[in-house]
């Protein structure tokens, strides 16, 4: 499913909107063209951030609940004041000598398994992820790629073919395969890794010799499966014997956010051959890396080299390493293991008194609810796009995932609080029943 496309989304001409957003619409329309997308039915006019809160331009409050590019919240002062300093300091190109990259990446690689003892460094998940591909297949010869059914890795031409989500819009290339995420449901699931199995033996069965498999490690394009925490192991291994390489996408939950570890892999027990991060390294600053074993990085550069204009330059160093230290010195991984497991818990007791509401899944505050029918139990997404509407109307922003479009994603700045959660679990309640 097209997740632009969700019923949720803005769309020109479905409702009436005040003259001065009206106008901003009518303006990007003709200069930004049909690709770009709005959230909400009634898209938002956002003009200033604050920890957990967005205002629009009438200075109206709306917890944010979704975004991920602002872990530390909005416009942390400890990342604006290291921004500001390093850009009145020095902000060029990366081919000079610098501590500031350096340090971050021994900062980086230090709370990443040893075996990853290099890093690279991008502006963008999906430069990230794109490199990644380029680093697979001069490793292993190969150019196929298997990716889950719903899968979202980024938005450049290698990669947004790894990403079903995108649309039917984005094809996927011949040499991708798909497999269906784990389902916590199912329990302790050893078919996750025989699905990766097969799906590299149908690679190599058409001529294609597998290089990769890319795992979003809690699946969050494909509806939030963070549970069981043995999947990623037996994949890992099946993509392994087929002569590939296992990379952990961790662009939306690293850097603490599901609470019981710094990096999602990590709660699998599984060590990767390559680590992606993007969105919140940066708190807002464009910045993103590559983590990967040192022999990888060997076999790439003695046949090409590697030079990104922006990536890892000064200033973006200075935003990373500002994240690091507010990351330790406030606790953020543990808070979101506490506020986020409260959370979680409300809202499971929240579904089961509502039927409309099926499995809560997550872990710290990456967190995903079910939306059905409540009679069939089928996906539900235009409820789904309803409460998150609702939601909107009662100044609470989140979105929806999954490829049926019917699971709330719930994915606030780590500095979330238990009064902000408590918050939102009142409006919560309320958008529900004036739904029913």
């Amino acid at each position: 499913m097209n997740r632009d496309a969700m019923p949720n989304a803005f769309r020109p001409g479905a409702v009436d909107l005040p003259p001065r957003e009206a106008d901003l619409v009518a303006r990007r329309q003709a200069l930004l063209g049909p690709a770009y997308r709005l959230f909400y039915e009634r898209p938002l006019h956002i003009v200033r951030g604050e920890g957990v809160w967005l205002y629009d331009a009438d200075g109206t409050a709306y917890l944010d609940a979704y975004n991920n590019v602002a872990s530390l919240g909005h416009c942390h002062p400890r990342v604006v004041d290291a921004v500001a300093r390093q850009a009145g300091q020095l902000a060029t190109h990366t081919r000079y000598l610098h501590e500031g990259v350096l340090e971050l990446a021994e900062r980086l690689l230090a709370t990443l398994p040893t075996e990853l003892g290099h890093a690279m460094f991008t502006c963008t998940g999906s430069e990230a992820n794109d490199l990644a591909l380029r680093l697979a297949f001069a490793a292993t010869g190969g150019t196929g790629v298997i990716v889950t059914e719903n899968a979202y890795h980024g938005v450049t031409m290698g990669v947004a073919a790894l990403s079903p989500s995108l649309g039917p819009g984005v094809p996927l290339g011949v040499h991708v395969r798909t497999v269906p995420a784990p389902d916590q449901d199912k329990g302790a699931d050893v078919t996750f890794g025989a699905a990766v199995a097969a799906a590299a033996a149908d690679l190599a069965r058409h001529g294609i010799r597998p290089a990769a498999l890319i795992l979003d490690t809690v699946f969050s394009s494909d509806g939030v499966f963070t549970h069981p925490t043995d999947t990623l192991a037996p994949a890992a291994a099946a993509i392994r014997a087929a002569g590939g390489l296992f990379i952990a996408d961790e662009v939306q939950p690293g850097f603490g956010r599901t609470g019981e570890a710094m990096w999602g892999f990590l709660r699998h027990g599984v060590v990767p051959d390559m680590v992606s991060m993007g969105k919140p390294m940066g708190n807002g600053y464009p910045v993103a890396a590559l983590a990967l074993r040192p022999e990888l990085a060997e076999r790439f550069g003695a046949g090409a080299r590697y030079f990104n204009t922006f990536g890892g330059n000064a200033v973006a160093a200075a935003a990373a390493l500002a994240v690091l230290d507010t990351l330790e010195a406030e606790g953020l991984q543990a808070h979101a293991l506490n506020v986020g497991g409260q959370f979680r818990a409300d809202l499971s007791a929240l579904s089961a008194r509502d039927p409309r509401l099926g499995a809560v899944r997550g872990a710290g505050l990456f967190l995903g609810v079910e939306v059905l029918e409540p009679e069939s139990r089928a996906p539900d997404a235009r409820m789904a796009a309803r409460i998150v509407n609702g939601l909107r109307e009662a100044r609470v922003l989140i979105s929806a995932t999954g490829p049926h479009g019917h699971v709330l994603k719930i994915r606030p700045p780590l500095v979330f609080s238990d009064a902000n959660a408590a918050f939102f679990l009142e409006r919560f309640e309320s958008v529900l029943a004036a739904l029913r």
